[in-house]
């Protein structure tokens, strides 16, 4: 079901009402309409006395889908523009591309030239919360400009400082993470229990990792009852192949891509149950007359290593490091046919072996298809000469990966297993632990990532189990008026406030999706419509 394409526990929480789901959604079984519901039992967001609905919905047998609505259209919001600030000569580095956020210095010289130029421009702190492995505090200073009713109006006043030579972006401030903003949100939430449960839970990136595909034509090729876009991916072909996984991706039992040093997976089962947040490492070898090589990836292009967190050579870190692409010119990289219909081509040499592992080719440059049920091993760099020493025509090679678990030790999934990558943490035995720092999202000396990426309210998946073994999948929309979505630190709050012992944040943004009975249920923020993604948790009906 990964890669061949074929043809929902009680409710979380307190205060649930049961309704009619909204008509885009279409599922089989539904009740009376919504009340709303009002005090601190609801979602954390935002005052107590906001008023909340719930509406729950079975799809399947063990599988339930609640939508969460909460407050309304704030009129104290206001659109506005926000202008990049560049170095200046009062910046500590006067050469640095500008930025949303910077030192105060820098923000007010960009202020004083925006009024001298006549913009109503003003500068604002950004202070955020700590979290588990971040101390938090000031940011950075931000330039705003202007206050208006509509999107139009910010749109109007971003072109007429584009004209004057100033960047900058038209933003909505209930996407600052404010915690007085009134709403809406809406989040989506589907619970499986495992006790209940007679259908499978399974990731599937479609007929190839390198490719994409949108969560709905995989929910669809599978016949599937509901889905969410899963783990992070490679978006930019110069990244690597955009697809692959940008991190752990094991499917049915099968490691095809190795983790991000240190991150989180979460693990399911087919059937619903035993679901946990584990942070892997992982080994590999290729051994042959006698001799033994590591590793340094699985099924991904050679010298780009999405999110780093690869080996001690990578630059410029080894260390995990979000939506950055470390480099490394001498690598040795191990290929199945799950990556493609061709492995990845360019200088260096390539190992081809057949379905028993004897090697039937050596390609120089690398780069072609593979032989049914073989897989290669390619070389770059300086790891050309270590491979040709090892691997001749006829030789046999032994190619073995190994996913580790924190503690170092070996872990074996099941052929009934998968594991989809992301990150941060969100929550640990039931009580808050974010953890941005450790993960890569906390980027040195680029206050304007965290401020980007975790501070302020964007589109979220978000993932778990809570306390009675139930695995959940959220949704929650944004980057619009009548969403706001939410930053990292709102995410776990609710995932708590949910009853999640453990969770974990998934791909958000314009990936955040979920799927009801072959349609999308939310609205995904990107302009185009649904994004193409790198794989997908699919919740399948029982099949006799």
């Amino acid at each position: 079901m990964k890669k061949r394409l074929c043809g929902a526990g009680a409710a979380l929480g307190v205060l649930v009402t049961v309704g009619v789901l909204p008509a885009q959604a279409s599922p089989t079984q539904a009740s009376p309409a919504p009340q709303p519901v009002r005090q601190a039992q609801g979602l954390p967001l935002g005052p107590s006395d906001l008023p909340e609905t719930r509406t729950t919905t079975t799809l399947q047998s063990g599988v339930t889908l609640t939508r969460i609505v909460r407050g309304a259209l704030d009129p104290a919001l206001r659109w506005t523009v926000e202008v990049s600030i560049p170095g200046g000569e009062t910046s500590p580095d006067p050469d640095a591309p500008p930025t949303a956020l910077k030192d105060r210095a820098s923000a007010e010289e960009l202020a004083a030239a925006l009024k001298r130029d006549g913009f109503p421009a003003r500068v604002e702190q950004v202070t955020t919360s700590s979290t588990a492995d971040y101390a938090g505090g000031t940011l950075g200073w931000r330039v705003r400009v202007g206050s208006f009713d509509a999107q139009s109006g910010a749109a109007s006043e971003q072109a007429r400082l584009k004209a004057a030579g100033h960047a900058g972006s038209a933003v909505y401030t209930g996407w600052d993470g404010d915690r007085t903003d009134r709403g809406p949100w809406r989040v989506d939430v589907l619970t499986i229990d495992p006790r209940r449960f007679h259908g499978s839970l399974e990731a599937s990136y479609g007929p190839d990792l390198e490719n994409r595909e949108t969560t709905s034509a995989l929910s669809n090729a599978a016949g599937a009852t509901a889905a969410v876009n899963a783990g992070f991916f490679v978006l930019d072909p110069l990244a690597g192949a955009p697809g692959d996984p940008a991190g752990v991706g094991v499917y049915d039992g099968r490691l095809l891509s190795e983790p991000v040093s240190g991150r989180p997976g979460l693990v399911t089962h087919t059937d619903g149950g035993r679901t946990e947040i584990t942070r892997f490492t992982w080994q590999g070898r290729v051994t042959g007359r006698g001799t033994s090589l590591s590793l340094n990836g699985v099924n991904r292009v050679p010298g780009l290593i999405r999110n780093c967190g690869g080996g001690a050579h990578d630059i410029p870190t080894a260390l995990p490091l979000h939506d950055v692409t470390c480099t490394n010119p001498d690598e040795l990289v191990a290929f199945t046919p799950d990556f493609g219909q061709r492995t990845p081509g360019g200088a260096g040499l390539e190992a081809v072996l057949d379905g028993h592992d004897r090697v039937i080719e050596l390609r120089t440059p690398r780069g072609g298809p593979l032989p049914a049920g073989g897989r290669s091993v390619q070389a770059t760099g300086r790891r050309v000469a270590e491979l040709t020493a090892l691997a001749r025509v006829g030789d046999h090679l032994n190619i073995k990966a190994t996913l580790l678990d924190g503690r170092g030790h070996p872990v074996t999934p099941s052929p009934r297993t998968d594991i989809v990558n992301g990150g941060p943490e969100l929550v640990r035995d039931g009580r808050l632990h974010v953890t941005p720092a450790t993960d890569g999202m906390v980027h040195p000396g680029d206050p304007s990532f965290y401020y980007g990426w975790v501070h302020k309210r964007n589109p979220r998946t978000l993932a778990g189990v809570d306390t009675a073994g139930r695995t959940v999948l959220i949704t929650a929309d944004g980057r619009s008026t009548g969403a706001l979505g939410l930053s990292i630190t709102e995410g776990a709050d609710i995932a708590k406030s949910l009853g999640l012992r453990d969770a974990m944040n998934l791909d958000g943004g314009g990936s955040t999706t979920m799927v009801i009975d072959g349609r999308v249920l939310n609205q995904p923020s990107d302009a185009a419509g649904e994004r193409p993604v790198g794989d997908a948790l699919l919740i399948l009906p029982h099949r006799s």
